[in-house]
């Protein structure tokens, strides 16, 4: 069964929201969020493929594989004429990706011109072509592009749920409301859309007054707070700028700083001091382990409630 997640909201069986708001910007850790949860996933033995919608394609910087893309130009050739797209493969045990790129920005303009004459055949660009793919996978994840209408509207209407990243600003969570009635829009081709929850992102494990009043806002807006995931993902600039530089992921960077040496060890000659890394590599990792985790228990949960209605 393919389930893919694409970091949007909203869906036909969740609460609605009942604000609407605007969200253009990036750097909400959409794509961090994607490749770690993703690549923690396959190391625990699941069939992950990862497809980066975004014409920034950053995902190639998290994964370490910019020098294997090709700038998103078979993804944008198979959404305007069809047909199966270019995999890397291997680019972790277990974990293939559909690279993306500024070649995506050619595959929007052609949705959205394609969207005037034959608007759900624009939006299913890319249901259809990850049905052929999407069988030889567990998990499917969407990397969703900030502000890019044609390929959020085509990315919702392929995934089967969809995972929020926010942070805890007002602006951001009004952004929550803007993807809501976008995954509305497509309610008609895409009915088992459905809402994963909401992940708190790039904050502080102190700031417990913050973390509630968001809490509050989010159970206002959809009746409880059942949508946020009782874990968040705190901030911590070095070790996401350590990650890119390296092309690891955060549980990688926390398994490659174990091995080095202690700093006593080189203080008595005994080793030679190495690259040293961020001290939150290890915090970040947890806390994006419990992430991936609380992914795959809400699915389960989810295909449970299905089997048994």
């Amino acid at each position: 069964m393919e389930r893919g997640i694409d970091e949007t909201r909203s869906g036909p069986r969740c609460p609605k929201p009942r604000y609407r708001g605007n969200q253009r910007q990036g750097g909400g850790f959409k794509t961090g969020l994607v490749a770690n949860v993703g690549g923690l996933l396959a190391e625990g033995g699941s069939r992950v493929l990862l497809v980066d919608l975004d014409p920034q394609g950053n995902l190639a910087e998290d994964l370490g594989y910019a020098d294997q893309g090709d700038g998103g130009r078979s993804l944008a050739a198979s959404l305007c004429f069809g047909g199966e797209p270019d995999l890397l493969t291997g680019v972790r045990p277990s974990l293939d990706v559909i690279a993306g790129g500024p070649h995506l920005d050619d595959a929007a303009a052609f949705l959205g011109a394609k969207a005037q004459k034959d608007r759900d055949a624009a939006q299913l660009a890319l249901a259809k072509l990850l049905a052929g793919v999407a069988g030889e996978y567990d998990l499917v994840l969407l990397d969703c592009p900030p502000g890019n209408e044609p390929l959020q509207a085509a990315a919702v209407a392929a995934a089967r749920y969809a995972l929020v990243p926010l942070k805890t600003d007002m602006s951001s969570r009004k952004g929550v409301a803007a993807v809501a009635a976008r995954m509305d829009s497509v309610v008609g081709l895409n009915p088992s859309l459905d809402l994963l929850g909401v992940v708190l992102v790039g904050t502080g494990t102190n700031s417990k007054q913050v973390h509630k009043v968001t809490r509050d806002h989010l159970t206002a807006d959809f009746g409880t707070d059942e949508v946020l995931f009782p874990m968040s993902i705190r901030h911590a600039e070095a070790t996401a700028q350590a990650c890119r530089e390296r092309g690891l992921l955060a549980h990688e960077l926390e398994r490659e700083l174990s091995k080095g040496p202690k700093w006593w060890e080189v203080l008595r000659g005994e080793a030679k001091a190495g690259n040293a890394g961020p001290k939150s590599a290890s915090s970040v990792a947890e806390d994006l382990h419990a992430v991936a985790m609380e992914v795959t228990r809400r699915i389960a949960v989810a295909e449970s409630q299905e089997v048994n209605a």
